[in-house]
C-alpha cells in the first residue's frame, strides 16, 4: 500500500507572536493529485492563520478503494490519527457509525446552501455524517483542434466516438506520432472502472447493476453489449495498457498530446488549461456519448465529502475546519483554481467561477440526472458489490471470458450477497 505523504502546515506567526501554542492539531486526509494536495495545504494554512490551530495534511492513496480500506482499518480500531476524512459519495452509509453527527453543529441555513440530494446522501439514520465538499460526474474531453483538422463533429454515440477516434488516430500516426491513441479512460480493476462500466451500461439501457427495488438486473443483453463494445476498443482505439489506467494515467496521456478523447472528471479541466499546458485552448468538453441512437447520455455521479471521526481527540476544532473547507468562499476558490465542481448551486451562477469553467453551466443542469451507484441501497455491502462488478468488467476488457458469461457469473454472486445481507 502506498505510504501516505505527510505535509505539516504549522501555526502561523500570529499565534506565535501571541506566545500561545496551537490549541489543537488537526489531521486532514486529502486526495492524491498534486494540485488537490496544494489546495488542501493552502486552505489549511489560511484556517490555521484564523484559528491558531495546527494542521497536518496527509496525502491519501491514488485509488479510492485503497483509501476506503485504509479508513476501514483505522476506524475499526478506533484510531484517532485522522480527524477530518475526505470520503467518497458512496461511503457515508459504510462509515456512519464512526463519524460525528454534524447536524447539531451546522445551522440549517448552511446545509440548505448545498445540493439537497447531497445532504440527503450524507444523512444516515437521521444523522448528518458529512458535509459536501465537491461533486463530480463523468465527462468527455476531446481535442477540439483535431476534430476541426479532420472535419469531425463531437460524437453523439459510443460507436460514433470509436469511429472518430480511429480516424484521428490513423491520421496522427501517419503524421509522425506512433504513440497516439484515439481514446483513454479508467480501465484498471478499481472503483474508477465501476464508474466507467456503469456509464457504458446505463447509456445502452442496461440498467444500474441493482434496480430501485433491490433486484439484481446487471445480467441483460444491453449490458453485455455495452461491455463487449468497450472490450473491442482495447488495443484498437485505446492502448492495451488502458486496462491498468486510473484517472491520472488517462489525464497525463491525454495532456501529453497522445489521445483524441478522454473520459475523466472535472478536475482535469484546470490542469489541461494551465499556463504550462500544451493543450491550453485546444480542449473541449461534452456529455459522455449515448449508448446508441435510442440510448441516453449517462454520467456516473461522484464527489467527495468531509467528515469528522468520532475517534478524534479534537472534534470541535475538526468540525470548525470542515465548515471552513466546505464554505462558499473556499468552494469558490477551489472551483476557480482547480475546477472542482461546487456543491453549492449558487456558485454555478458566479461570473468568476464560470469564467474559469465555462462548462459548469451545462454541468450543473446535468447533475440531477447523473447515474448513482447502488451504495445507499447496498449499504455496508457496497464495497463487495462494486468489487465484483469491476472484476467482471475488467475480465471482459482483458479478454478473460465473454461479457455475457462474466455478467451471468456476477449475477449469481450478487444474488448470494443479497441473500446473506438482505439489503
Amino acid at each position: 500500500m502506498r505510504d501516505w505523504i505527510c505535509c505539516t502546515v504549522l501555526a502561523t506567526a500570529l499565534a506565535a507572536a501571541a506566545g500561545a501554542a496551537p490549541a489543537a492539531e488537526i489531521t486532514l486526509s486529502c486526495g492524491w493529485q498534486e494540485l488537490e494536495v496544494q489546495l488542501c495545504e493552502e486552505a489549511a494554512a489560511a484556517w490555521s492563520a484564523e484559528s491558531g490551530h495546527q494542521v497536518v495534511v496527509r496525502r491519501g492513496p491514488e485509488q479510492s478503494n485503497q483509501r476506503y480500506f485504509e479508513y476501514l482499518d483505522l476506524l475499526s480500531r478506533a484510531d484517532s490519527s485522522l480527524d477530518v476524512l475526505q470520503i467518497d459519495v458512496i461511503w457515508p452509509s459504510a462509515f456512519a457509525d464512526h463519524l460525528v453527527d454534524l447536524a447539531a453543529h451546522v445551522p440549517p441555513e448552511v446545509t440548505a446552501q448545498h445540493f439537497e440530494a447531497l445532504i440527503g446522501n450524507n444523512t444516515v439514520d437521521g444523522r448528518l455524517v458529512a458535509l459536501p465538499w465537491f461533486t463530480d460526474a463523468g465527462i468527455l474531453y476531446y481535442r477540439s483542434d483535431l476534430l476541426a483538422r479532420y472535419g469531425l463533429e463531437v460524437p453523439e454515440t459510443w460507436s460514433d466516438l470509436a469511429e472518430a477516434a480511429l480516424v484521428i488516430q490513423e491520421g496522427e500516426r501517419a503524421a509522425g506520432n506512433p504513440e497516439f491513441w484515439g481514446l483513454v479512460f479508467q480501465g484498471q480493476a478499481y472503483e474508477g472502472l465501476t464508474c466507467n462500466a456503469l456509464e457504458w451500461i446505463a447509456a445502452s439501457g442496461g440498467g444500474r447493476i441493482v434496480d430501485e427495488q433491490g433486484e439484481v438486473t446487471v445480467n441483460n443483453p444491453a449490458a453485455a453489449l455495452a461491455l463487449a463494445r468497450a472490450a473491442s476498443w482495447v488495443g484498437t482505439v485505446a492502448p492495451s495498457r488502458v486496462t491498468q489506467f486510473v484517472e491520472e494515467d488517462a489525464r497525463i496521456t491525454f495532456q501529453l498530446g497522445n489521445a483524441a478523447f478522454m473520459r475523466n472528471w472535472p478536475y482535469a479541466w484546470a490542469l489541461l488549461n494551465a499556463e504550462n499546458s500544451d493543450l491550453r485552448g485546444k480542449v473541449g468538453i461534452a456529455p459522455l456519448p449515448r449508448g446508441g441512437l435510442r440510448g441516453s447520455h449517462a454520467a456516473a455521479l461522484g464527489g467527495w465529502q468531509l467528515a469528522v471521526s468520532r475517534h478524534s481527540k479534537n472534534q470541535d476544532a475538526a468540525i470548525d475546519f470542515v465548515r471552513y473547507l466546505t464554505s462558499t468562499a473556499e468552494q469558490k476558490r477551489r472551483a476557480i483554481a482547480g475546477s472542482y465542481a461546487p456543491t453549492i448551486p449558487a456558485l454555478y451562477d458566479d461570473p468568476e467561477v464560470l469564467a474559469a469553467n465555462p462548462f459548469f453551466a451545462d454541468f450543473a443542469a446535468a447533475l440531477p440526472d447523473a447515474v448513482a451507484r447502488p451504495s445507499a441501497l447496498a449499504g455496508k455491502q457496497y464495497a463487495q458489490v462494486s468489487t465484483l462488478f469491476w472484476e467482471a468488467a475488467h475480465a471482459t476488457l482483458i479478454g478473460n471470458g465473454t461479457a455475457r458469461d462474466n455478467l451471468a457469473r456476477l449475477e449469481d454472486r450478487l444474488r448470494l450477497i443479497k441473500g446473506r445481507a438482505g439489503w
